[in-house]
């Protein structure tokens, strides 16, 4: 389907019968066929975690519901049409994770899914300020039609957290309506090398007004860490009483309610949730458990409130305008919130995967993107405390960039091109050990921020050794050329990855150059005030 008949972002289709609105992104018109691409537009992140636009309810055609947790990832054992020496035994993904936003709908025992019920009308946007997405569908059913209103978001101001509003009401007659809000960790990768299920679903635990799903990473064979996750839920409606029935079983949880309704009466709930992994705490049940409570102690609108205002501090840095064009100054606003809110430099061992908490290709790793293009992104618009914190990942995985460059006969370190904890885990052979050039994107990363905060206690602490050991690679990775009188690097990819395996690639070049250029700088200027010597005859 053409991108201009898809009429999803308003002010984008052939017609431009809907203005661009610089505060939202809207979807004006319902399209089975496009889920996919529905559903990674609006997808939420809050840099602990992202999930894609999928509804709450159930839907039975093409589409990819997604939740992702920042830094819980698997070991995907790689798996290639034939083995080349140097290939990394696995490719790292941030998985597919438990489902936080499932709410069945039944109306008169008939389950609504937009796959198969007739869509009479639809609207949803996207909240370019305060990252919140709304819906409101009005479908058809056999006992006449329904409108369904949701309102979500995953809070900036209490990360672990999710909070859903959902409501049902019949608009021709009364109607017995059944919701059943869920929370599922019997989920699978669609990006699944070997079609293997990454997760160890637990049994589930029932409390009075919700209950506790938990599941731990499969094994793997590299020495990886597991990971435990626990999501707690606590569901309320709007006082019909509805009666309530819990059900557990292996990887799930359950609620059944159900209310008879007059025509045009709401039955309204308010589904939170608190999603905890054994990266922040030991005992995932517990730390969930308690961040729950604090939750609905709040409640729904006081949540609203303090991640509407946690988001508005956030934006206020980011006052960029554009005059006379709307619709790029909407697509600029967008992608302002998409990226704060995929990385917000709470978490200096985290990275940002180049589509985000979008969807599952790239697998959610690092990649020299960072230092490329985002690190002058956010020196640009947020605290350099944020771009100090993805400096540092590349400091504290030192450790493996120089055991990488070993395993060339190298010296000093190479960046790996994909990773999650400094192993590289890409597996094509030409990018993997050929393109090199992301190390000089680290270099120039610790140069932009340097210079643009005037931290030089960073430089003289952290910086000065990621610069020498690169520097150390470029050096023993060079060959001296007698004819030309000049060093060379042959055997390599360039940026844009279309001619593989080439000799003295410009751009490779001259990042290794200004790289070696900047460290003996750093040298002369700093001396016996850098953390770790060095030797002058280098």
């Amino acid at each position: 389907m053409a991108r201009k008949e898809r009429n999803l972002i308003c002010g984008e289709n052939s017609a431009n019968r809907y203005p661009a609105n610089i505060n939202k992104v809207r979807f004006d018109r319902f399209d089975k066929t496009d889920m996919r691409f529905y559903e990674s537009i609006m997808s939420q992140s809050n840099g602990h975690m992202g999930m894609r636009g999928s509804f709450e309810e159930s839907f039975s055609g093409s589409h990819l519901r997604g939740t992702y947790l920042a830094g819980v990832w698997y070991p995907d054992k790689t798996r290639v049409g034939w083995w080349k020496n140097g290939y990394p035994d696995f490719f790292g993904k941030t998985i597919n994770a438990v489902n936080i936003i499932g709410i069945r709908v039944f109306v008169n025992d008939e389950e609504i899914d937009a796959g198969k019920n007739e869509v009479e009308s639809f609207a949803a946007e996207m909240d370019l300020g305060n990252a919140v997405l709304n819906r409101q569908m009005v479908v058809k059913t056999n006992a006449g039609r329904v409108c369904i209103k949701s309102t979500r978001f995953l809070s900036m101001a209490h990360k672990e957290t999710a909070a859903i509003r959902y409501s049902v009401t019949p608009l021709d007659d009364k109607a017995e309506v059944t919701l059943l809000p869920y929370l599922d960790f019997n989920v699978r990768n669609e990006d699944a090398n070997y079609e293997e299920t990454f997760w160890e679903p637990r049994m589930g635990e029932i409390f009075p007004d919700g209950g506790l799903v938990g599941a731990c990473t499969a094994r793997n064979r590299f020495g990886k860490p597991r990971f435990d996750v626990c999501a707690v839920m606590s569901v309320t409606d709007s006082g019909l009483g509805g009666i309530v029935h819990t059900e557990t079983g292996l990887g799930y949880v359950k609620q059944l309610r159900k209310y008879v309704l007059g025509k045009g009466q709401a039955a309204q709930v308010d589904k939170l949730v608190a999603v905890s992994t054994s990266r922040d705490a030991n005992d995932v049940g517990l730390r969930a458990r308690q961040i729950l409570r604090t939750a609905a102690k709040h409640g729904f609108d006081a949540l609203y409130g303090s991640h509407c205002a946690a988001m508005a501090a956030i934006l206020e840095a980011c006052g960029i305008e554009l005059e006379g064009d709307a619709s790029a100054q909407q697509g600029l606003r967008y992608s302002l919130m998409q990226l704060l809110c995929t990385y917000h430099g709470h978490d200096s061992r985290l990275n940002i995967g180049p589509k985000g908490f979008s969807g599952e290709k790239y697998g959610g790793a690092a990649y020299w993107d960072t230092e490329g293009f985002l690190i002058p992104f956010y020196l640009g618009v947020a605290e350099p405390s944020v771009t100090r914190s993805l400096l540092m990942f590349r400091y504290n995985t030192l450790k493996q960039a120089k055991a990488n460059a070993e395993k060339l006969g190298l010296k000093g370190a190479l960046y790996p091109m994909v990773t999650f904890d400094g192993e590289e885990c890409h597996n094509e052979w030409e990018i993997t050990f050929e393109e090199i050039h992301r190390n000089g994107a680290v270099a120039h990363a610790i140069y932009d921020y340097v210079t643009y905060t005037g931290d030089t206690d960073f430089l003289l602490r952290y910086g000065f050794e990621i610069l020498l050991e690169i520097s150390r690679f470029w050096a023993s990775r060079v060959h001296w050329c007698d004819r030309r009188k000049s060093y060379m690097l042959h055997g390599v990819t360039g940026p844009n990855e279309y001619e593989n395996n080439v000799n003295n690639n410009w751009y490779t070049n001259r990042i290794a150059k200004w790289t070696l250029d900047y460290t003996v700088w750093v040298m002369d200027t700093f001396g016996k005030h850098l953390a770790v010597p060095f030797d002058e005859a280098e």
